[in-house]
């Protein structure tokens, strides 16, 4: 990367963390672009060069925060060596996530007030750099090496997506109705429950 695109990099960045800043601490619709871009340091002309308006930017960050916490799981398993099991590999996954969630309940207040499933899909899907693979590419090969094959591998994805932001929310934020740990072992019985429905009737040999 040369100076030039490390600059707009470190720009566009800012603007990003600026973003998310205000957006937790005022609400979306109280913070400006002016704000932004007063909040990051640069000039009002530049927020242009990156996003389109106040909506862009929030589905930027939106997708920037939830790769970096997938990422952050699935970089995590990968030092669980003994987690070779596709079904155990996503629990792993799903537990990490949440616990970061119980770290940072910034990430919850902003992951889960503006997800439709066809932004997901895009985001899953979508990489900027062409050296890194999507976030749908790797559960694609964690799904390969499953000793499964999985109907509708699409479908089974949403529906442990919407299962986890749907429970969790309350529980990592209020301790309502119960705390995330108490929440764990019947969320990850229902997740076991998904993954065995969307089995194939037998194990590839």
């Amino acid at each position: 990367m040369n100076k030039v695109d490390y600059k707009k990099q470190q720009k566009r960045a800012s603007l990003l963390d600026s973003a998310f800043s205000l957006f937790i601490d005022n609400g979306f619709h109280k913070t400006s672009i002016s704000d932004i871009v007063k909040d990051a340091g640069v000039a009002k002309g530049t927020f242009y060069l990156y996003f389109k308006d106040k909506y862009d930017i929030r589905n930027h960050l939106i997708s920037r925060k939830a790769k970096q916490v997938f990422f952050t799981a699935y970089n995590a398993l990968h030092e669980q060596e003994a987690i070779t099991d596709f079904e155990d590999q996503v629990l792993f996954i799903i537990d990490n996530i949440l616990d970061q969630f119980a770290d940072d309940h910034d990430l919850v207040l902003l992951l889960s007030k503006h997800l439709s499933w066809g932004f997901i899909k895009n985001s899953l899907l979508f990489t900027a750099d062409p050296d890194s693979p999507s976030i749908y590419d790797l559960y694609a090969s964690l799904l390969s090496q499953s000793a499964y094959t999985y109907q509708s591998p699409e479908l089974m994805m949403y529906t442990i997506l919407e299962l986890i932001s749907g429970t969790s929310y309350n529980a990592v934020l209020y301790d309502q109705p119960v705390s995330l740990e108490e929440l764990k072992p019947h969320l990850y019985e229902t997740v076991k429950q998904i993954l065995k429905q969307y089995r194939e009737s037998d194990a590839r040999m």
